[in-house]
């Protein structure tokens, strides 16, 4: 059985959900283990999920970035092995260098918890197989620092390289440039987004407003991994 490692950092708390989502949605077996804990087998993808890493001292993201499971993931990227971060994972994977930007405070100034619409633009990798250009998902988001800001120049790289999840119009709550919820690297085997799959993966937790959008996530990664990627 392919197996999924879910990291958890002292103030992870979406670790459980996670593994939750993906043992209820699909046929991977997914396993919280703790960031001192983790080695690279044998694992076939792993998730940073969300919470708030170290309190989100200095910034959110920024020390659990510079503990050394951060090296073992970043080999782990390039063994080709999928790698996902979640709302504090994502901010983490960039913290990290492994995608480009950067995620501040909300342009508001607070926390925002709410369901926003989203949809995908060059869906590619493991993480969005069974997704579609242009497809929308539906997911919430969490967070206080979950503005995606990013040069123009890698904007323009990114837009032409590699797969987005963007907010439509309207649903951009934190002020992110270009409305981008969530970005991947280039083969799009590493993907951040802010939004939480994990909570819009079951029809008993989504609003009868909106639809459980973060299962094609899952699916997504357990269709690749029986595919052999």
């Amino acid at each position: 059985m392919a197996r999924i490692a879910v990291i958890k950092f002292p103030g992870t708390n979406c670790d459980e959900d996670v593994a939750h989502a993906i043992n209820t949605v699909t046929s991977l077996k997914a396993e919280v283990i703790w960031y001192k804990d983790f080695t690279l087998d044998p694992w076939d993808a792993i998730v940073i999920p969300g919470g708030f890493s170290y309190g989100d001292w200095l910034r959110a993201g920024a020390i659990a970035a510079r503990t050394s499971v951060l090296e073992r993931i970043a080999e782990a990227v390039d063994r080709g092995i999928p790698v996902l971060g979640i709302c504090n994972g994502f901010q983490i994977l960039v913290e990290a260098g492994l995608l480009p930007g950067a995620l501040t405070v909300n342009d508001i100034g607070r926390f925002v918890c709410k369901w926003v619409k989203l949809y995908v633009e060059r869906p590619r990798g493991p993480w969005l197989s069974l997704a579609e250009d242009g497809m929308e998902l539906d997911m919430p988001i969490a967070h206080a620092e979950g503005r995606y800001i990013v040069d123009s120049e890698t904007y323009n790289s990114i837009l032409m390289k590699s797969p987005l999840i963007r907010y439509k119009d309207g649903w951009n709550s934190n002020g992110s440039l270009y409305n981008i919820a969530g970005v991947a690297s280039e083969d799009g085997y590493v993907l951040g987004l802010m939004p939480h799959p994990e909570r819009a993966s079951e029809e008993e937790l989504t609003p009868p407003r909106f639809s459980p959008g973060g299962r094609v996530i899952f699916k997504s990664i357990e269709y690749s991994i029986k595919r052999g990627w």
